[in-house]
């Protein structure tokens, strides 16, 4: 199952939410300012991370400016329980299943995860369209 974890004021994660829907995937959608993530759900979004806590923590949000904190200078353990503390240090949205992660919006790299045949049957017509 496909997780879609949001912030309601959040442009990019309406997109998703409208982009899934729109494309017919199911999916769990949690509102993760309302409904904080705990430090194992966060251990576990960071295993589909390429650059660990870099790909998911904001730093332009306005909490982690307000915080003041060099993240360099933190371990792992802190900057997630930062994380836990103040959930709108998170980028959103967060798209994931068990496989992968896409972090933010962008509609190229969303399209993976629509079904292979779903895929395949796409760029057939587009590959007909062409020739």
């Amino acid at each position: 199952m496909l997780n879609l974890y949001v912030a309601p004021s959040s442009a990019s994660s309406r997109k998703a939410r409208k982009w899934l829907i729109d494309n017919g995937i199911e999916f769990k959608e949690r509102n993760i300012s309302r409904i904080p993530l705990t430090a194992d759900e966060i251990k576990q979004i960071l295993r589909l991370t390429e650059n660990g806590t870099e790909d998911i923590i904001s730093t332009r949000s306005n909490v982690f400016r307000k915080l003041h904190v060099n993240v360099e200078d933190l371990t792992v353990t802190q900057l997630i329980n930062l994380m836990v503390k103040y959930p709108d240090l998170i980028r959103r949205p967060l798209i994931f299943n068990d496989e992968q992660l896409q972090v933010g919006f962008s509609e190229e790299d969303i399209r993976s995860f629509l079904p292979r045949k779903v895929r395949e049957d796409s760029l057939r017509e587009l590959m007909q369209k062409i020739s």
